[in-house]
């Protein structure tokens, strides 16, 4: 990975000689090596140093902006991951690409590093179809593959270098980061002008769940919430939900509905619908706890909505991973209205938590809620279908009753939605049947 500047070298292993990138017409450029390890393993990480595209405040993009040389700094960094595998005579059975930032990889070792890595299978993982990395068609020649890659096939998309379609196009096997999305991907509602070139490589794309870190979002050892508990004893989650209406200065009342939210202010979140329904909720008997940033007018509008209803809502601008886990612990249910939703992490650290989701059926959300029926014994959140705010303020209605009027229903899904696990040991079955799809077709 890159060193960014944010990363402090004093805490690496420097790897004594520079290391040689070559960038087509902009020559040879020399990089820095440091290594160090993932933490709690011994897998070993290594970062290349180089300031002018990694010395910058921002990783991506300055104050929203995304920096204009996105294209060569990315292709340096893909070229040298087979630079830095030549100078540790390390030749991998497997690439694994993710998203457009690497997704030239693929290409790369069945090109310009053919010699030396043609053997490679590769595998790109596409975490939000959305991020494309679209450039100036030059990038070809910074690539150094021939411009014989630059067509409708595999990178050329309206006269643009597309780096994720032609890592689509090249990779040996290409997996998602959910079933549902996998699918979705294909339709002209979620892929972004790609469905049809996504449709066309279908036959090596896989949907695979993403995993979650318990010992990092788990009640019963959370350091980060007033009173630990788990599905044997939930009284702790008690003592959470007044220790966050107290943070947020609401009315103290473990009879009132509270739900939270944790996420970006962006579009794709859905906050545009939630924005639109938060006059209705300030007329129900509710609590509303929000903690996020983003788009600025998201920022001023919740920030405003906290000002005019003190009691009912409660909004923190900005991120913060210990209100996070308070949110968690304390809320009863948890919003997540998205309008797409590769995977989402947050509806499955509230299933943990025993904070029913509630969710628009899409992507990762659909794949692990379950809609609310008092026949099921499997059910776990409550789920609506239409991007509408009418469809999300209904279906929150619905989750209050519930709440209020079904507790013993409701008591029980919390308990059911606790022993739920989506650990990355099943989610590891997945890759492996995807590496070994790509090695068999390599072969």
């Amino acid at each position: 990975m890159p060193r960014y500047y944010k990363i402090d070298k004093s805490k690496l292993t420097h790897i004594p000689g520079p290391l040689g990138v070559p960038m087509g017409p902009m020559g040879e450029l020399w990089a820095g090596v440091f290594s160090s390890t993932l933490p709690n393993s011994q897998v070993p990480i290594y970062f290349i140093d180089y300031e002018e595209f990694f010395g910058r405040s921002g990783l991506y993009d300055e104050n929203g902006e995304p920096y204009i040389d996105n294209d060569n700094r990315f292709i340096f960094l893909s070229k040298s991951a087979f630079m830095l595998c030549k100078k540790l005579g390390f030749t991998p059975d497997i690439i694994h690409a993710n998203d457009w930032h690497t997704a030239t990889m693929p290409l790369l070792a069945k090109t310009r590093f053919v010699h030396d890595f043609g053997s490679c299978a590769s595998v790109l993982t596409i975490h939000n179809l959305q991020h494309q990395g679209a450039f100036f068609k030059g990038a070809i020649d910074v690539l150094e593959v021939g411009w014989e890659h630059f067509n409708p096939m595999e990178f050329e998309s309206f006269d643009n270098f597309n780096s994720l379609k032609g890592g689509i196009a090249t990779a040996d096997a290409v997996t998602t980061v959910s079933k549902r999305y996998a699918k979705e991907i294909q339709t002209s509602e979620f892929g972004f002008g790609l469905e049809e070139h996504i449709r066309a490589n279908s036959a090596k794309l896989f949907g695979i769940l993403n995993g979650v870190d318990y010992s990092e979002w788990n009640p019963s050892i959370d350091e980060k919430i007033i009173k630990k508990y788990d599905a044997h004893d939930m009284r702790g989650k008690k003592a959470c939900k007044k220790a966050l209406q107290k943070k947020f200065g609401l009315k103290v009342d473990e009879n009132i509905p509270l739900i939270g939210f944790v996420g970006r202010f962006a579009e794709q979140k859905g906050i545009n619908l939630i924005a639109q329904i938060m006059h209705g909720l300030s007329d129900l008997n509710l609590q509303v706890v929000i903690l996020g940033t983003g788009e600025k007018w998201a920022n001023y509008f919740f920030g405003d909505q906290a000002q005019k209803h003190k009691y009912k809502f409660g909004v923190h601008i900005g991120y913060s991973d210990k209100i996070a886990h308070k949110i968690e612990a304390g809320s009863d249910m948890f919003l997540m209205p998205s309008l797409f939703e590769p995977c989402g992490l947050n509806q499955i650290y509230s299933l943990r938590y025993g904070t029913l989701p509630i969710v628009r059926a899409t992507g990762g959300l659909d794949d692990t809620i379950e809609n609310f029926d008092k026949k099921s014994s499997t059910c776990n959140g409550f789920k609506f279908y239409d991007a509408t705010p009418q469809a999300l303020y209904n279906t929150i209605k619905w989750a209050i009753d519930v709440y209020n009027n079904d507790q013993k229903d409701f008591q029980k899904m919390q308990k059911r939605a606790m022993k739920q696990r989506f650990d990355w040991e099943k989610s590891a079955k997945g890759y492996e049947e995807a590496y070994r799809y790509a090695l068999n077709k390599k072969r």
